[in-house]
């Protein structure tokens, strides 16, 4: 069986003893969840969860500056990483030693479906990723139905301030809250995560909803008056909202669905 990552490379299921470092957050709870945290040698110190799980595991520094030479000592033989989350400088010199490297590039919410098939056919993990994928595919039709139920709302997600900063329609974040039928605005950018700029884009004049995350900024009850003092959001409903339920794909994804449903019904009442 031949497997390709985000970026073409061709991979085989893996025949000896597999020694996995995850530079995801994302990505190493979706190792975990297959059953392959024992091939787990090393993370970020942002892989966080399943944290009685993670603990055990050796800390390489954040996803954008990895110790190279604690992960050359770890010696392992492939290291999962994503092309929006990890440095492509840093990627090419792990290339330089470690055997396979394993690119992945979600953009949308079914696109864990293949992350699940790729992930779990290089480590043998195969009925465990197709359990994933079935119960995916549920909570993707149960989001779908909801956002086909209830009116479209546009919503600025705001992942920083400081300057306030939010996403494009283009990430994964854009995709996941479009399944409920949350728009998010600008319509348009060419940044992945732009800054606020009310002068420059239209569309943000047309918010219907503020969501204030959780990560990367950690926005708390005390921010939601702060962003009501602005004058073009006085009268624009706003609410906190898990960012790891939104932004973390992998295994999380599932959960991060029927979060997503559930906060859309609930706000509908």
């Amino acid at each position: 069986m031949m497997l390709q990552d985000a970026v073409g490379h061709s991979f085989t299921p893996c025949r000896g003893e597999a020694r996995i470092v995850s530079l995801v957050p994302s990505l190493t709870e979706l190792v975990v969840d297959l059953g392959l945290a024992h091939a787990l040698v090393g993370r970020t110190g942002f892989c966080i969860h399943p944290r009685e799980v993670v603990r055990e595991i050796p800390k390489l520094g954040g996803t954008k500056d990895v110790d190279l030479e604690r992960l050359r000592r770890l010696a392992p033989t492939h290291v999962l990483v994503n092309m929006d989350e990890n440095r492509r400088e840093q990627v090419e010199e792990i290339a330089r030693f470690v055997p396979h490297v394993i690119v992945t590039d979600p953009v949308r919410p079914e696109d864990n479906l293949e992350l699940y098939r790729l992930v779990g056919g290089i480590f043998g993990a195969t009925e465990r990723a197709a359990a994933l994928a079935s119960e995916l595919w549920r909570a993707h039709e149960e989001a779908l139905a909801v956002g086909e139920r209830l009116p479209q709302e546009r919503v600025l997600y705001l992942i920083w301030r400081k300057p306030w900063m939010t996403v494009s329609p283009h990430t994964y974040i854009s995709a996941m809250l479009k399944t409920v039928g949350w728009i998010t605005v600008p319509d348009r950018s060419a940044r992945r995560y732009p800054e606020v700029d009310f002068t420059h884009h239209a569309s943000l004049r047309k918010t219907q909803r503020l969501l204030l995350a959780s990560e990367p900024y950690r926005f708390r009850e005390k921010h939601l008056a702060e962003v009501a003092a602005v004058p073009q959001w006085r009268d624009v409903p706003a609410m906190l909202i898990d960012g790891e339920m939104v932004s973390w794909y992998g295994s999380r994804a599932i959960a991060g669905l029927r979060y997503l449903a559930a906060l859309r019904r609930q706000v509908a009442l």
